[in-house]
C-alpha cells in the first residue's frame, strides 16, 4: 500500500503480524488434534492466517520496518489433547486475532483500515464457527478487566496488545 503509516499504526501492524505468527503455530496444533470432520475448516483457517501473515510481512517491509519474527514455539493456554480442546484453541486463536485487528482498525487510516476491518470480520466469523457463540463487538471482548494474556503464547517481545488472550 502506498499510504504512509504513523508510528502507532506500524506498532499495530507489528502486533497483528505477531498474532498471525501465533495463529499459524496454533493451527498447526489444532490440525493435529481436530479430527477428520473439521480438518477442512482448520486447514482453511491455517491458510488464511498464513496469507495474512505474509501480507503483513510485506506491508511492514514496504513501510521501512523490520517485521517481527515468529517465535520457535508458543505456550498454549491449555493442553490440547483431543478434538474438544482443539476446537476451544481454534476459537481462542480467532478471538485473539480479532482483538489485535480491532487495535489496528483503531490505529489505521484508509485502505489499511479497511483491510484490518476485513481481517477482524473474518476472524470473528471463524471464532463463531468454532465456538458456536458470538459477541456484539468482536475483538473488543478482551478489553474486559481480567481478560488474560497470550492465547497462543505471544513472544515476550510482542506488544501488550499482541499478548492479550481471548480464551479465559
Amino acid at each position: 500500500m502506498s499510504e504512509q503509516a504513523s508510528p502507532d499504526e506500524l506498532t499495530a501492524l507489528q502486533a497483528a503480524l505477531a498474532a498471525e505468527h501465533a495463529a499459524v503455530y496454533g493451527y498447526g496444533v489444532v490440525g493435529g488434534r481436530i479430527g477428520e470432520r473439521d480438518r477442512g475448516q482448520a486447514k482453511a483457517a491455517y491458510d488464511a492466517h498464513r496469507a495474512r501473515r505474509d501480507a503483513l510481512v510485506r506491508e511492514v517491509r514496504s513501510l521501512g520496518g523490520e517485521p517481527v519474527a515468529s517465535s520457535a514455539g508458543y505456550a498454549l493456554p491449555f493442553p490440547v489433547a483431543d478434538r474438544a480442546s482443539a476446537v476451544r484453541l481454534a476459537a481462542g486463536l480467532e478471538e485473539r486475532v480479532a482483538g489485535v485487528y480491532a487495535d489496528l482498525v483503531r490505529a489505521a487510516r484508509g485502505a489499511r483500515r479497511a483491510s484490518a476491518a476485513a481481517a477482524l470480520r473474518e476472524a470473528a466469523v471463524r471464532a463463531v464457527r468454532w465456538s458456536g457463540e458470538s459477541v456484539a463487538f468482536p475483538g473488543l471482548a478482551e478489553r474486559i478487566p481480567g481478560g488474560g494474556s497470550g492465547a497462543a503464547g505471544a513472544p515476550p517481545t510482542a506488544s501488550a496488545s499482541a499478548s492479550r488472550q481471548a480464551t479465559r
